[in-house]
């Protein structure tokens, strides 16, 4: 009976999982410019559309990276940093408390076993996991964050971590960004 039930809600998962992914690619087709162009309409609260979008990013699956292409074409390289860091930070914190929150119901007794060991070696380091991980992203931006809160990390450990980890690739991408503003394209190698 409980595998059964594990079941349908792992078959409920990929199907909503699935469901937003290809909503988000077929029927959005959201474009950096086009998102720039939107969010612009809005003027003085932009920036604070901006983030709000970029805090719920996470909770309906849309790539993390056209939105940080967006704060740069439309913020420039500073300030779309800046609120790329501020939306990006919240998402995160979001993230992090839902699977907080929910990680106990998701993942079974069997799994909890096999995760212990590392669970632990992240209680006690995360903020360098958490660092390290966000400085050089070999795992998605989210995934961390729903795994951090599953594993137990420390907050404080968890929002610094990440906070310090984002800022290089959040300029760089704010920047590629606002690069686009410009006619050439060489702009981007000789800047």
């Amino acid at each position: 009976m409980k595998q059964r039930s594990w079941l349908i809600k792992s078959l409920l998962f990929i199907v909503v999982v699935g469901g937003l992914l290809w909503f988000n690619h077929k029927v959005l087709h959201l474009s950096p410019e086009g998102i720039r162009t939107w969010i612009l309409t809005f003027g003085g609260a932009a920036p604070v559309l901006f983030i709000f979008i970029y805090a719920v990013r996470p909770l309906i699956l849309f790539p993390a990276s056209v939105l940080s292409l967006t704060g740069g074409l439309a913020f420039g390289p500073v300030w779309g940093t800046v609120y790329t860091i501020i939306g990006a930070t919240i998402g995160a914190v979001l993230s992090f408390w839902l699977a907080r929150f929910l990680g106990n119901k998701l993942v079974s007794t069997r799994s909890k076993e096999k995760w212990g060991k590392l669970e632990k070696q992240l209680q006690q380091k995360g903020f360098i996991y958490i660092l390290l991980l966000r400085l050089i992203p070999i795992f998605p931006f989210d995934l961390i964050s729903y795994g951090a809160g599953v594993a137990k990390v420390n907050f404080s450990s968890f929002l610094f971590g990440t906070l310090l980890g984002i800022i290089p690739g959040t300029f760089a991408y704010s920047f590629l960004g606002s690069s686009f503003l410009h006619e050439k394209k060489s702009y981007i190698v000789l800047t």
